[in-house]
């Protein structure tokens, strides 16, 4: 199953330019600290950093440790800096993944408070708002919360709100998504299946198994 599903060295323009209505029909600075409460409650439960994960190429350490990497290029970039420029910043992590989730989680938390929605982001494929940089990147924790939920056997239904608003953003991409080359291909689901699963379907995941 491919991960990187909003990273910003490898995302497409069409996240950027797709679920525009969603604008003002979610709150989507309150969306983002809800998605780190939901990927940072599964953190605190992980015992066993060498599991496997539906990312198959990843441990559960990997997969920490790329959200963690996605959360440390925020700031940087939401003040402004080029890509170049905010790599500069970028350091290594430790080896305390959990503690560096906790860190960088309030720092790109509060870089988006501060940040206004109509500002300019510079992203390695396009220039786009803040607002669409954050609709990808609650997605991004969105999907991965569940993801280590799966992999630590933690609790795998995450808000209803939130799985609503991430819907708006990966439900327009149907057909795009996979040739993306970012995700496996979507996972056949009943229409009437819970929209977590339906959600998580349209990246190759099936919550069924």
């Amino acid at each position: 199953m491919t991960t990187n599903t909003t990273a910003n060295t490898t995302a497409t323009s069409d996240t950027s330019t797709t679920a525009k209505s969603a604008t003002t029909e979610f709150d989507w600075f309150a969306l983002q600290e809800q998605a780190h409460r939901e990927f940072g409650a599964r953190v605190a439960q992980v015992d066993d950093w060498t599991a496997a994960t539906p990312d198959k190429e990843w441990t559960v350490g990997d997969l920490v440790r790329h959200v963690v990497q996605e959360q440390q290029w925020i700031p940087p970039l939401l003040a402004g800096l080029s890509i170049e420029q905010a790599k500069r910043r970028v350091e290594p992590l430790g080896d305390d993944l959990a503690a560096e989730w906790a860190t960088h989680s309030a720092r790109a938390t509060a870089a988006w408070q501060a940040a206004p929605a109509d500002a300019a982001v510079q992203l390695s494929y396009d220039t786009v708002t803040v607002l669409d940089y954050l609709r990808e990147q609650v997605s991004d924790v969105t999907i991965h919360s569940w993801d280590l939920a799966r992999a630590t056997a933690a609790d795998e239904e995450l808000d209803d709100l939130l799985i609503e608003a991430v819907w708006t953003v990966f439900e327009p991409q149907r057909d795009a998504l996979e040739a993306s080359g970012l995700f496996d291909s979507p996972v056949p689901m009943p229409e009437d299946a819970p929209l977590q699963s339906r959600l998580l379907a349209l990246t190759g995941r099936d919550d069924r198994r």
